[in-house]
């Protein structure tokens, strides 16, 4: 077997089960989950409706690289959201259908980094553990990059020397961000642009959380709309994640994109041939539905707003837990060790949430989410504002 898969750490939710076990909370209390960032919210009828409608279409295989019509829809979608007017995304070399972006982070990753001594990839700390493991299978190195309260929970991209940009293959960013929910500035993304190539490295923008946001005035820019102003129009050394896992609320359909510079989604595509990861075509066909449709994205958007809005007064008297611009997430300072805080808060109240130094590793002396807890805000308002009671009374001892 591979021995770098030795080098691979538990999941957080696994980290999570072993925490717990043995933990008895009162059988008079329903067990709320917000640890998993796995959105509730019903998925959207036509959806439902054109993957039903298209079942049949199992008896053929799917091609890798997708149907057109799937392609162009995202080619659109891309367009009239996230890119100056007059620009677009040509459908047939800029674009590739996923299976959800888990798996396309990690493969596209095994695809684009070269073996070599001192390989770096770049990646948010804290951030989603499939950066890290998808670099160390790849054969390169994971390097850290802290993002704190001090730093506005972004990675201070100029505090990296030189000499470790030079060894960076690929740098993953993720806006909003995993678990800080921090959105990251079209000036932010066109000087991550710049050092890519000063220093000869590729982006890739994990975006998956770009639908979700609170101010409706400020939607979170995409890294392509970053390289397009700055005269890339056609996305050199970047490619962009997406889902509909976050956009749609159906993380069972697995369904996503990449998009991006020609030039390296040609041979992402011939690897993924080989990968043998088609999206079947009920899927592909329900997909191009959702895509076009943004209706039941501002809807379902609209209950993250009001969660947040309902959750936060009653959480903000009693713990620091800022606003966050987007995502689903509370990324909250427990004011002490964050393991111990969801352990005792299990035990009292039956609400699960996770410890955020699970979500780190420890880099320049300190675990970034050491102290901290994630809170997904996934179930529906009601049962968020009954969970954020819950901590109240937990933390204020009532």
């Amino acid at each position: 077997m591979n021995p770098d898969l030795q080098r691979l750490q538990a999941y957080p939710f696994e980290r999570l089960a072993t925490l717990l076990k043995g933990s008895t909370p009162p059988a008079s209390l329903a067990h709320i989950g917000m640890s998993i960032g796995e959105p509730r919210h019903a998925p959207p009828r036509l959806v439902l409706d054109a993957l039903a409608a298209n079942l049949h279409e199992l008896g053929s295989y799917p091609a890798t690289k997708g149907l057109p019509v799937l392609r162009e829809a995202i080619a659109a979608m891309l367009a009239r959201r996230y890119l100056p007017v007059g620009a677009s995304v040509d459908p047939d070399t800029m674009v590739l259908p996923v299976n959800g972006t888990r798996e396309a982070l990690f493969s596209f990753v095994q695809a684009c980094v070269t073996r070599k001594p001192g390989a770096l990839v770049a990646m948010p700390n804290p951030g989603y553990q499939i950066y890290e493991g998808a670099a160390l299978l790849a054969g390169a190195e994971p390097y850290y990059l802290n993002t704190t309260a001090a730093t506005r929970f972004l990675p201070d991209l100029d505090a990296v020397p030189s000499a470790i940009w030079d060894r960076v293959q690929l740098l993953f960013l993720c806006s909003p961000g995993n678990p800080t929910g921090a959105v990251m500035s079209l000036d932010y993304l066109r000087h991550a642009l710049h050092l890519a190539e000063k220093h000869d490295f590729l982006i890739a923008g994990d975006e998956c959380y770009a639908e979700l946001y609170l101010d409706e005035s400020r939607p979170p820019p995409s890294l392509l709309r970053a390289a397009w102003e700055t005269g890339r129009q056609r996305f050199e050394r970047c490619v962009v994640f997406h889902s509909l896992s976050k956009r749609s609320s159906v993380p069972g359909l697995r369904s996503g994109f990449v998009a991006g510079d020609p030039a390296l989604l040609r041979p992402y595509l011939q690897y993924r041939t080989y990968h043998g990861c088609a999206m079947p075509v009920p899927t592909q066909l329900a997909s191009a539905v959702a895509w076009q449709d943004d209706a039941h994205v501002a809807a379902s958007r609209a209950l993250y707003q009001e969660k947040f809005a309902r959750v936060l007064p009653i959480l903000q008297p009693v713990m620091n837990v800022p606003q966050p611009d987007g995502a689903f997430y509370l990324w909250a300072d427990v004011g002490g060790d964050d393991t111990t805080f969801t352990r005792r808060l299990h035990e009292a109240r039956n609400l699960t949430i996770l410890p955020g130094s699970f979500m780190a590793r420890q880099h320049d002396g300190l675990n970034p989410g050491s102290g901290r807890v994630r809170i997904s805000l996934v179930a529906g308002v009601d049962e968020c504002v009954v969970a954020a009671e819950r901590i109240r009374q937990f933390i204020s001892g009532t």
